[in-house]
């Protein structure tokens, strides 16, 4: 397949719809993010706040579940990549997330930062930091999106 009817099979089948051109995207969302208690404290194409409780995230043995912070964090992430995307009449599609956990939390909030480490035309990148409520760092992640052309 070549690379041009990779980018139009990948803008008609997985991309998002994006906002109108010339808009700053506004974060929306998701059911998960809903069931997991995520709110939002900060939205800009610098930096992308949010929380999450860590009751209601635990996995069996009671603590905050890996799975629960890699689905926020690649949340969050990919907001701020569709944030800057929405500058460029684009939307953007994950590709790489990879994460390293160094800590976890049997209770309180969890705050999720993403900050771009690159901001392309074709390519973001962004950390997230996850810290609990102290400022530890829990889990350091990185996320990698494509920006495309929003499908009409």
């Amino acid at each position: 397949m070549t690379p041009e009817a990779r980018d139009a099979e990948l803008t008609a089948t997985q991309a998002p719809q994006g906002p109108t051109p010339g808009e700053l995207w506004k974060i929306t969302l998701g059911e998960l993010d809903e069931k997991m208690g995520v709110k939002i404290v900060e939205e800009s194409v610098e930096r992308v706040v949010a929380t999450m409780p860590v009751e209601g995230n635990r996995q069996s043995f009671g603590l905050l579940h890996g799975g629960a912070s890699l689905a926020v964090g690649e949340a969050v992430g990919s907001w701020a990549a569709v944030i800057h995307a929405s500058t460029l009449g684009k939307t953007a599609v994950g590709v790489d997330v990879s994460a390293t956990h160094h800590r976890s939390a049997r209770t309180g909030v969890i705050t999720i930062t993403a900050t771009p480490i690159h901001l392309g035309g074709t390519l973001t990148t962004h950390e997230v930091l996850i810290t609990n409520d102290a400022g530890q760092r829990l889990c350091s992640m990185r996320i990698t999106n494509l920006l495309l052309a929003p499908r009409a």
